[in-house]
């Protein structure tokens, strides 16, 4: 398998000084890049652009996940923050409109199609998912269904490129790393500056689970830091969220062992074990309930 090199393909598009001087922009989305190139390269009718494909979507994914930091707020804001804010936008913009000219410089036309689709019905979700947080029409398990559409959703456009086995095991491997993947945030911004306490996962697990006085002094004290901590403590979120980010790896690394390349299988497992905290990484026998 080729060498996965797309995060330095894209500096040539990302690295630019006023962006990095003013500007901070969320990290490639890899464990699912990194998936995609993986399975492009094992097909030999898209080995030729597995790489192009790739570094598409990485701009792509990378616009809209910088368009999701820009600051909504209504209050004044500073110079500083004004310029940063603009720079978001135009950044954003600029990562979403680079795979126009890659895909039609490579004769890619109809892919150009099917990735501004992808993209049209990833925004529909993310307005669904707002709509449905600021109407407080939202359990947490929905928050995770929702928030994996949205990260796999552009991703699937290669579901019926794939063949064979993989073809079969595709959606289930794409939506399982996924769902990995929004686990594993969600247990690092638990307790940092990152985190949206009106936004992620232990919010809405709060909302089922609370007593009605605690909601109400959620309500009131969302940006409390003891508070909120001792809510994620005693509702133990750190380790439900471990629970269930552990029991979702071990279900895609099912998936992986349907594969029919050694290669592949261990690409994609240490895909999987990336997103693991380190006492938690498994690694199967690339033979094991093959």
């Amino acid at each position: 398998m080729k060498t996965y090199r797309v995060p330095e393909i894209a500096r040539k598009y990302v690295e630019y000084d006023m962006i990095q001087e003013h500007a901070v922009l969320p990290e490639l989305a890899n464990a699912r890049l990194r998936l995609l190139y993986a399975c492009l390269s094992q097909q030999q009718s898209l080995q030729t652009h597995s790489e192009l494909y790739t570094l598409v979507v990485s701009l792509v994914q990378l616009g809209m996940d910088t368009h999701d930091l820009i600051d909504t707020r209504q209050d004044q804001r500073s110079e500083t923050e004004m310029r940063a804010r603009q720079l978001k936008v135009l950044a954003g913009d600029y990562f979403s409109a680079s795979f126009y000219q890659l895909l039609a410089q490579a004769g890619q036309i109809q892919m150009i199609a099917s990735i501004s689709s992808a993209v049209s019905e990833v925004n529909r979700l993310k307005v669904n998912l707002y709509v449905r947080m600021r109407q407080h029409k939202l359990t947490a398990d929905e928050y995770l269904n929702l928030s994996v559409s949205i990260k796999s959703t552009l991703f699937h456009v290669f579901s019926e490129m794939l063949e064979g086995t993989l073809s079969r095991v595709w959606p289930e491997i794409l939506n399982g790393l996924s769902l990995c993947e929004t686990l594993a945030e969600e247990l690092a911004n638990i307790g940092t500056a990152e985190q949206r306490y009106d936004q992620g996962w232990p919010y809405w697990h709060y909302m089922q689970a609370a007593t009605d006085e605690e909601r109400h002094q959620i309500s009131k004290h969302a940006n409390e830091h003891a508070f909120i901590q001792s809510l994620a403590e005693k509702y133990k979120v750190r380790s439900q969220l471990s629970s269930k980010l552990q029991q979702s790896a071990d279900q895609v690394l099912s998936a992986v062992r349907l594969l029919e390349s050694d290669e592949l299988i261990g690409e994609l497992t240490d895909i999987v074990n990336s997103l693991l905290p380190e006492k938690t990484d498994y690694t199967p026998a690339l033979n094991e309930t093959r």
